[in-house]
């Protein structure tokens, strides 16, 4: 078994140290699988138009977005406003896809009523 200074398995240790952290650091900031739960994976009615392939443009620049400032953040507050403003564009491009398909008839708007 080969010898190593107290000071270099030191050094080893810290590394590891320091890299399990940031490894924790990083999963941790990542909202995890919840996140992409409301990417649409199949298009309304069965219908592939154009308005479904927009939707899917926007989510792949959403995600590109999202990629991007999150290696440009620099503190755990930039990284939150990154996945709140891919939330956000999410949101935004599941709501003119579905706006779009209710406008050609594809999905209705629900109705309730209460009746005594």
């Amino acid at each position: 078994m080969p010898h190593f200074p107290k000071s270099a398995i030191a050094l080893l240790s810290i590394s590891g140290a320091l890299m399990a952290g940031a490894t924790a650091t990083t999963l941790s900031a990542h909202p995890g699988p919840q996140s992409h739960r409301h990417i649409m994976t199949s298009p309304i009615a069965g219908k592939y138009n154009n308005y479904w392939y927009d939707y899917k443009s926007d989510v792949e620049e959403a995600e590109s977005e999202l990629r991007s400032d999150l290696r440009r953040a620099d503190t755990a507050q930039d990284e939150r406003e990154a996945w709140r403003e891919y939330q956000r564009e999410l949101a935004d491009a599941r709501k003119d896809y579905r706006q779009e398909m209710m406008e050609k008839g594809y999905l209705r708007r629900g109705r309730v009523e209460v009746l005594d």
